[in-house]
């Protein structure tokens, strides 16, 4: 059986792979060597740029399959019959750190699935948390700065991670997941998923529900201690990403169920606080979890760099049957993660393998056209404007989701206050539900690092965010930051 011929980019047979183009034996190299420039150059450019944020990453393929019915809050197709499987692709990550950071660090975990809908794909992007730090997008350039490394010391400060946190007391309860038993997952496999943001679902006769999305994992929940942590940073950076490529390998197929909290729309403007805030969770008694189906991965990517780091996904993927909110932070991401995509990748990005939806045979059927890497000009009779009097595709008229209501001035604002708003009871409540155990691993990870700021008044600043959630949670953090210095 004769070998496939090796060819340069414009498909010329490549004559040595193993020798460059010399003038003389020993000689100085030539320009003239198509080949050596063209491979070089090609090398240069396999990376693209990281993500700013989630930029350390695995990822999967797997199956989404309905187990109860919930036509009565969507109409989305993919969940419209018990036992329907929806092909997915899932990427973790973690937040803070470059490509080369390890896995097993202190950190939000990113938790992000494309669901390949025949209407459609369809995002859903969260974190292995049910809050996050802060509740309007136009602080989320400051937080990230904060959390990344310094400028000037190339590494990631204590002062300024505190500082931030110091004027953001709507952070307090993040905060306390963060430097809770739960701040550092074993693995990707053994770690809840959730929206976190509040999304909306509309049924077949238009009545709208918000929702929030809860995948638990079926392998339990395993976490890390710091020091078991750092010591296995040290031995195995790529922890997280051996133990899920390995697990698929060998036919352990890790597996979610997803659960979700309802709640009729109506119902939202007299919760007793801001259900559409992204730093507080909705209570179990009000919103008991119903479940909806099954998440399994069963197949690793064949090549990390073009799927995993390729992979794109965006909360503004919507399809029929599910819509936004009015969640700030959501609002502001429907634009922010369309938009680092088209830097990375390109506006072209969606053509992709990992990005294209499977609903349309050929990919998106619409009038985008040209740009970097474009590869869908559809020939010459095809029109790139509409309407047209010719057969190109038309609008449906039919919204993906119920309207939302709007009133009053434009302006800057800040979100209506309800009953219960404050940045800080939630935070509380979650210390109170924490064992003495669990409670004396938070407050040492919380000095930790607080210890180590330079200037007293943010100290003081963050210390009086955690006398607010709970006396003795402030309490016991002030004194074991006071015995840290003192030493």
């Amino acid at each position: 059986m004769s070998k496939r011929v090796l060819t340069t980019e414009s498909g010329a047979p490549v004559a040595d792979n193993q020798n460059s183009a010399s003038a003389g034996i020993g000689g100085p190299l030539l320009l003239q060597d198509q080949h050596l420039l063209e491979k070089l150059a090609r090398f240069n450019r396999e990376r693209i740029p990281e993500r700013v944020v989630h930029a350390r990453g695995s990822g999967a393929y797997g199956h989404f399959e309905v187990t109860d019915d919930v036509t009565g809050f969507t109409s989305a197709h993919f969940l419209g019959t018990v036992g329907r499987r929806t092909e997915v692709f899932v990427r973790f990550s973690t937040v803070a750190d470059s490509l080369g950071g390890a896995d097993a660090v202190r950190d939000p975990r990113g938790f992000a699935v494309k669901f390949y809908t025949e209407e459609g794909n369809y995002d859903l992007v969260g974190n292995n948390t049910p809050v996050f730090f802060i509740k309007d997008p136009i602080k989320f350039p400051d937080f990230i700065h904060s959390q990344k490394r310094d400028p000037f010391t190339g590494r990631q400060e204590p002062d300024n991670v505190w500082d931030f946190w110091a004027h953001s007391p709507e952070a307090t309860h993040q905060v306390t997941w963060l430097m809770g038993d739960r701040g550092i997952p074993a693995s990707y496999r053994h770690m809840d998923g959730f929206g976190s943001h509040t999304y909306q679902w509309t049924n077949d006769k238009g009545e709208a529900f918000f929702v929030k999305y809860h995948f638990k994992t079926n392998q339990g929940i395993r976490c890390l201690t710091a020091e078991e942590a750092q010591e296995l940073a040290g031995k195995d950076p790529n922890s997280h990403q051996t133990d899920l490529l390995q697990a698929i390998e060998r036919g352990v197929h890790p597996s979610w169920t997803l659960y979700v909290q309802i709640m009729p729309a109506a119902q939202a403007a007299d919760y007793r606080f801001n259900p559409f805030d992204l730093t507080k969770i909705w209570s179990h008694r009000d919103y008991p979890l119903q479940r909806v189906g099954r998440l399994v991965l069963d197949r690793n990517p064949g090549n990390v760099f073009a799927e995993v780091e390729q992979a794109a996904f965006s909360p503004n993927n919507f399809v029929p049957g599910i819509g936004p909110s009015p969640d700030k932070m959501l609002q502001g991401r429907l634009f922010a993660y369309a938009d680092a995509h088209r830097y990375r990748l390109g506006v072209n990005h969606t053509q992709l393998a990992v990005n294209a939806p499977k609903a349309v045979p050929g990919g998106a059927d619409n009038y985008g056209r040209d740009g970097l890497m474009a590869s869908n000009s559809q020939g010459r009779y095809a029109k790139n404007y509409e309407p047209n009097s010719y057969d190109g595709p038309v609008e449906t008229g039919r919204p993906l989701s119920a309207p939302l209501a709007v009133t009053g001035h434009t302006g800057t604002h800040e979100a209506p206050l309800h009953t219960k708003d404050d940045d800080f009871f939630q935070a509380g409540e979650l210390y109170r539900l924490m064992s003495r155990e669990e409670r004396q691993r938070l407050v040492a990870n919380i000095a930790g690092g607080l210890s180590q700021v330079s200037r007293n008044d943010v100290i003081e600043k963050n210390l009086a965010h955690f006398h607010a959630a709970d006396p003795e949670y402030g309490k016991r953090v002030e004194e074991a930051v006071r015995a840290l210095r003192e030493d």
